[in-house]
């Protein structure tokens, strides 16, 4: 069977369903109570109304594993002092949602910490789904961050205060930290409502058109398989082809966050493929992507890597506009320095969960690595907090280089420093 964790059936929504003639009504409720629940919610698609759920087998999240240990990468004293720089200690008040949501992914829901000071995974977890603690942080003059929709609830995203800044970024971070299915949300107008809610309508929600998918096909991927198609709120069908061709699509300056978002997202959707392909499992067998699809990805990926082969600094650094070539090196462009963090860090956090042969040679990868383990560590907390969501990836992609995710790694160090301590 297809699956990584604990998992079970979908549950169907329901909608409302059109009854006519008052002649064969007798007649239709009698058969009515011999129908499955899925012909029952067929019925109830034909006749209009809200559209039924889409299937998920799965209670918990599909999580990709990181493929490599490198200590000349990162060495754990290395690593530990850049963690440490990238705990979640965020302000009370107005505490910002995006920033939240970057801690826990990098984090996990089971993250915990000694320094109170610190949020857990449970609290920012709690903090992201309960209106009662976005509340308390942003008062009640804020729009809430979770709204009700029409398939469930939607997530309030933009720049405005006390909002997701990213579509869909929220919903992909919960996953990534291993949110369930099941868990309770507490949303206003939305009594009983679960984290399936929120998913539900970001999967009735989503447009090919949308300036970023990066995170809904994230996320998505994490949640359908062994399904692969469903069907949007204004009738659309979508696939997971038809995102990763959308993530393909476009000069690399225009995804988010110097387009490395993008290339994470179609790794990510890959490696999920790789494990649907050789789960055993028939339902799986096809894949996540088409056969075309899937070799456009790699080669897409393939470019990205020739690309940031020639476009890295003598220090390590990727800029900006890595995708540029070897022109980023040869006419460098006068950027932020914090460009070159989330270039760098987001390159080596897409690496380490792709396969060698869409690798630039290891050294290079390590060069990147120790310039940006040595501008995380001489940032300032206060400056670093301010660029908190660039730092954060630094912190995830060297735990995955060193096989392993921050939380666990962090617990582990925690307790071999208290032991040596009690010495």
């Amino acid at each position: 069977m297809f699956k990584e964790s604990t998992r079970t059936q979908a549950r169907s929504k329901w909608g409302g369903f059109l009854a006519v003639q008052v002649i064969v009504l007798a007649g239709v409720a009698a058969s009515w109570g011999v129908l499955s629940s899925e012909t029952r919610q067929t019925v109830r698609n034909a006749g209009g109304g809200r559209r039924a759920a889409v299937p998920i087998e799965f209670d918990e999240p599909l999580r990709i594993e990181p493929l490599y240990d490198d200590p000349q990468v990162v060495s754990d004293e290395e690593l530990a002092a850049v963690l440490a720089k990238v705990r979640p200690k965020f302000p009370q008040e107005r505490r910002r949602p995006n920033f939240v949501e970057h801690a826990l992914r990098t984090w996990g829901v089971d993250a915990e910490f000694s320094d109170p000071d610190v949020m857990s995974g449970i609290e920012m977890r709690d903090f992201l789904i309960d209106h009662g603690q976005f509340v308390a942080s942003w008062g009640k003059k804020t729009p809430a961050l979770l709204q009700p929709g029409e398939g469930g609830i939607s997530i309030r995203w933009g720049k405005q205060p006390g909002a997701s800044v990213h579509h869909d970024h929220l919903l992909a971070s919960l996953s990534e930290a291993g949110i369930s299915r099941n868990q309770r949300v507490y949303a206003m107008g939305r009594r009983g409502a679960t984290f399936d809610s929120i998913l539900q309508q970001a999967l009735l929600d989503v447009r090919l058109d949308e300036k970023e998918v990066e995170w809904s096909a994230m996320a998505f991927a994490l949640w359908l398989p062994p399904q692969k198609n469903w069907t949007t709120a204004d009738g659309r069908a979508m696939s997971f082809d038809l995102l990763a061709k959308r993530l393909i699509r476009g000069h690399g300056r225009f995804g988010v966050c110097s387009g490395t978002h993008r290339v994470y997202s179609l790794m990510l959707l890959a490696r999920i493929d790789e494990m649907m392909r050789t789960s055993g499992d028939k339902k799986a067998a096809d894949g996540l992507l088409s056969d075309a699809v899937l070799v456009d990805v790699y080669d897409h990926l393939a470019s990205v890597r020739d690309l940031i082969s020639v476009s890295q600094f003598d220090d390590g650094s990727w800029p900006g506009n890595w995708y540029d070539g070897a022109e980023a090196v040869d006419f460098p462009t006068d950027e932020e320095p914090y460009k070159k963090v989330i270039a760098t860090g987001h390159h080596l956090e897409w690496l380490a969960i792709a396969p060698e042969s869409l690798h630039p040679p290891r050294e290079q990868i390590r060069k990147a690595a120790k310039w940006i383990i040595q501008a995380t560590l001489e940032q300032s907390d206060e400056s670093l907090r301010k660029r908190y969501t660039f730092y954060s990836h630094v912190g995830n992609a060297l735990a995955l280089w060193r096989k392993t995710h921050p939380a666990d790694f962090w617990k582990k160090h925690q307790a071999e420093h208290a032991a040596s301590s009690n010495e």
